[in-house]
């Protein structure tokens, strides 16, 4: 139920190209000193291309022409820089961690266990499918609806990335988010919908060329999993899979039912479960689930819920099993011998992202561990790499924004008070973690054996699992973190009315204490005004100060906030990046808002930062000139067609090259580029969106 800035990592080496800018207007001249350096990339843009007309060009041109998207990324973008340096410290602590003798059950024993076992593929070669074999021989021996039911519930695991946390779409046929309820104070098991192997349910229904091709992929690389595993019906299996799957689609609240948190706010007791979801068998899923006892359950996705249930009754045993054993290897294909682990990148990465080569097996054992050790490896990485001066600064420039956004709705004239008094009350009682969590979690009952990495996925996950429903019954945590340190991202939380932002996104090319304040307001400036802005979006905005769920809007006010949101989709409806195919301005409308508005309250935050001062100019270029730059270079952004095609139709937030066009609707980005009718990126006033 969370908000993201990004919607994924973009990895790569950045090419910079040297060139020359000029400035419009003028000022005082300063040198580029320590605090007072520059910030912006000049060979990044393009001197060539009017503001005005390809804003996006103008700042990131040469460095789209000049950058290559390395071979084992499927986009790269303008995180390059803290990306590859966070994965640099990591792989710095990784190394030597590798080679300590510490206790098993200990941070750096459990990170050492589990990355060496990952990077020891002769054992795992050697290991074949013995690790997995109790598994599926588990799926094999199921003998009637209430023993799959049963197996079902074993396999729920629990979400904890708040960028799906809506969505889910899972291997396993449900997934459960453990969070406030959003129709009361419980902390309550949401349950939602999941059981696909492709990324979205539009993968299995769209009648576009792309997504058919991709269909017909799928349905060989089921075959070819079995095939490798030695099932000796793989062709007939892969087909009834398939179909399963396709079912299971038709099943799903869309991508924008999901987005929807004001038609979600659903409460069921355990007796509707039974009533309105028939098929399943709900004691022996739930006892499975080890949610015997537990009497409330958020339904998230309510419409789907009951269909999902009754396709459990309707198809074949033997499909559920087929899909149960294929599922099992897939998301453990990179612990399996080579030939799954390969097989699954061919068709997961080159055909769904189009990414040609993986990642160097050090750094995909860095991710797992990231993925399943987050706070173990968080803490040593803080610990080195994270200064409290930073922390310090941030707190100020988060502090700042947050004021300036108060000051916004102050000035706001169309909003009742009443209105008025509670979004102001939002802003003030935000809880805001900058770097890393005040408690970090614990996890020594996190069992990772020595040279089995199979085992060590199953035990994290579980305990993963328990963590989360040990937090059922309870009070809700407001400084829980969702991410770790170590994650290059931001995050609103709205139930809990809280923001995270983690070490990692606090350093160039977001954060620079040498980079004038310009730079430092326009990059990760626009990042933390965005979060807060999550709070007022077109689902944020449904959310009061305590995090409940409740129309706290007068008809009217929220009449003219659903006319703006309206114009911005409308907006975004325009850009479109193939022939035919448009970004989707209402999927997208939340982070576009926060964007716009975020932009907004750090422009403001900006200038007063300057105390009634004229910002100086440095190296050609005025302060508002490189704020917007600063801005624009953030969301350099460069995919491959299919993952571009992947982001339209799965992510809710618009790629990079057109957020950075969310300039257009600040009055202060026409006069900073001299930018008039007849310029093609020109709105006229009342064209300019103004959300808070």
């Amino acid at each position: 139920m969370s908000k993201s800035i990004f919607a994924a990592l973009l990895l790569g080496t950045a090419t910079v190209i040297a060139g020359p800018i000029g400035c419009t207007q003028k000022g005082t001249e300063v040198a580029a000193t320590p605090g007072t350096g520059l910030g912006i990339e000049k060979g990044w843009m393009d001197s060539s291309v009017k503001p005005g007309d390809d804003f996006y060009a103008y700042a990131d041109g040469a460095w789209m022409r000049n950058t290559p998207i390395p071979a084992d990324r499927s986009s790269v973008g303008g995180f390059v820089i803290a990306s590859n340096q966070t994965e640099q410290q990591l792989g710095s602590l990784l190394a030597d961690i590798s080679k300590s003798d510490a206790a098993d059950n200990t941070p750096q024993g459990r990170i050492r266990n589990l990355y060496n076992a990952y990077l020891d593929t002769a054992a795992i070669e050697q290991a074949g499918l013995s690790p997995i074999k109790p598994d599926l021989d588990r799926f094999a021996a199921i003998k009637d609806k209430k023993e799959l039911s049963a197996v079902l519930g074993s396999q729920i695991r629990a979400d904890v990335d708040p960028l799906n946390a809506t969505n889910f779409f899972t291997e396993n046929l449900f997934g459960i988010f453990v969070t406030q309820a959003l129709a009361g104070k419980d902390v309550v098991p949401y349950i939602l919908q999941g059981g696909l192997g492709m990324p979205e349910r539009e993968y299995y229904l769209s009648s576009d060329p792309e997504m058919v091709k991709i269909r017909t992929a799928y349905k060989k690389y089921i075959a070819d999993m079995l095939t490798a595993a030695g099932d000796p019906d793989a062709q007939a299996k892969a087909q009834a899979i398939f179909d399963l799957e396709t079912k299971i689609a038709k099943a799903h609240a869309t991508r924008a039912e999901s987005e929807d948190f004001t038609k979600s706010a659903v409460l069921w007791s355990r007796a509707d479960l039974e009533k309105k979801a028939p098929g399943i068998d709900w004691g022996a899923l739930l006892d499975a689930a080890q949610l015997g006892k537990q009497g409330q359950f958020a339904a998230y996705h309510a419409s789907a819920i009951p269909r999902l249930a009754a396709l459990v009754q309707s198809e074949p045993l033997d499909a559920w099993k087929a899909w149960l054993e294929f599922h099992q290897i897939n998301k453990n294909a990179e612990v399996l011998p080579k030939t799954f682990d390969q097989l699954s990148f061919a068709f997961n990465e080159t055909v769904i992202n189009g990414t040609p080569e993986p990642r160097s097996r050090d750094k995909r054992a860095l991710a797992a561990v990231n993925r399943l050790l987050g706070d173990d490896l968080g803490k040593l990485y803080v610990d080195k790499y994270f200064p409290a001066s930073a922390k310090a600064e941030i707190e100020g420039i988060v502090g700042n924004i947050k004021t300036a956004f108060g000051t916004r709705v102050k000035a706001i004239d169309w909003l009742a008070p009443a209105t008025k008094e509670e979004a102001l009350k939002k802003v003030e009682t935000i809880q805001v973690g900058v770097g890393y969590p005040e408690t970090w979690r614990d996890f020594s009952s996190v069992n990772i054996p020595k040279g089995n990495p199979y085992l060590a996925f199953q035990d994290a996950e579980k305990a993963e699992y328990a963590h989360q429903l040990a937090k059922i019954g309870k009070p809700l945590d407001k400084g829980e973190w969702w991410m770790t340190p170590q994650t290059i991202n931001a995050v609103n939380l709205p139930v809990q009315n809280a923001l995270n932002f983690p070490a990692a996104i606090l350093q160039p090319p977001f954060f620079d204490p040498k980079a004038d304040a310009a730079f430092n307001y326009g990059a990760i400036g626009a990042v933390i005004g965005h979060e807060i802005s999550h709070s007022f979006d077109n689902n944020g905005a449904m959310f009061d100060s305590t995090g409940a769920l409740h129309n706290w809007w007068t008809p009217e006010d929220l009449r003219k906030f659903e006319v703006s949101g309206k114009a911005l989709a409308d907006q975004f409806d325009t850009y479109e990046p193939f022939p035919g195919l448009h970004v989707n301005g209402e999927l997208t409308l939340g982070e576009n808002i926060a964007d716009v508005a975020g932009l907004a309250a750090a422009y403001d935050a900006y200038h007063a930062s300057l105390g009634g001062k004229e910002a100086p100019v440095i190296d050609g270029f005025t302060g508002d000139q490189r704020f917007f730059i600063a801005y624009a270079q953030a969301w350099a952004t460069k995919m491959r067609d299919a993952a571009l095609r992947k982001r339209i139709a799965t992510d809710g937030h618009a790629p990079g090259q057109y957020r950075a066009l969310t300039v257009r609707n600040l009055d202060a980005w026409y006069k900073a580029f001299d930018v008039k009718p007849g310029d093609k990126l020109y709105l006229p006033p009342e064209k300019r969106v103004r959300v808070w």
